[in-house]
């Protein structure tokens, strides 16, 4: 509503995907206004909303800067988890940081607020036990893959998460509640923390390290004697 008052430009910090979704459908109903989402790349997953009146949104926002975390990664590689720690260990709080790309034992590319550019790469020296370097680079350098899928069905007694998850990434249930217990799992992109948290159409579970899977629908059976 202040955007279309002032005819100026509003921007988020970067949001999950369901947070993203809502916020859409919510811009959506007022009039006057214009939003698009940005997270540096196609399939990017945590993007910033910004949100103005169209004579103000000309052209896409420059609100995604993308930074290269490199560094000797063979002997020590480091995860996700190790990257985000990194950064917000430099006193960066989430909603700056966008997602982090993996690039094996080269380092990582880490999508950022462009007000952080400066300060990341003038202080990020170390990613775990691996002195680094952090360069910005062009959002066109990204190295990213699009996603690959594949649709499966499976019987299972119950809904809970691990029934589930553990059917579609083929894990055993007790390695999956062992990964829930580390903080492994997410559901709808927050963490789970029981086992037995029950699923519906359209839930998104999300391993680390092993993707993420999509409960399509789901058909009930009954058995009879």
């Amino acid at each position: 509503q202040r955007a279309s008052q002032r005819r100026d430009v509003f921007h988020t910090s970067f949001l999950t995907p369901p947070i993203i979704a809502e916020a859409m459908l919510a811009i959506e109903k007022l009039a006057d206004i214009k939003a698009v989402a940005q997270g540096g790349y196609p399939q990017a997953e945590r993007c910033r909303i910004s949100a103005g009146h169209p004579d103000s949104m000309r052209s896409d926002p420059d609100v995604v800067a993308a930074l290269s975390i490199s560094g000797n990664f063979r002997l020590e590689p480091c995860s996700h988890g190790d990257f985000l720690g990194a950064i917000l260990g430099a006193g960066i709080t989430r909603e700056k940081v966008g997602d982090i790309l993996l690039q094996g034992e080269r380092g990582a590319q880490v999508l950022v607020d462009p007000e952080l550019v400066d300060y990341l790469t003038s202080t990020l020296e170390k990613v775990g036990k691996v002195g680094v370097s952090c360069t910005q680079i062009p959002l066109l350098a990204i190295e990213y893959e699009p996603p690959r899928t594949k649709s499966f069905k499976t019987v299972e007694s119950s809904l809970r998460v691990d029934a589930v998850a553990s059917a579609g990434f083929k894990i055993s249930r007790t390695k999956l509640g062992s990964m829930i217990s580390s903080g492994d799992v997410r559901v709808n992109w927050s963490l789970v923390s029981k086992s037995g948290a029950t699923l519906k159409a359209g839930d998104v579970v999300s391993v680390s390290g092993m993707g993420r899977l999509k409960v399509k629908s789901i058909t009930s059976y009954c058995l009879f004697e």
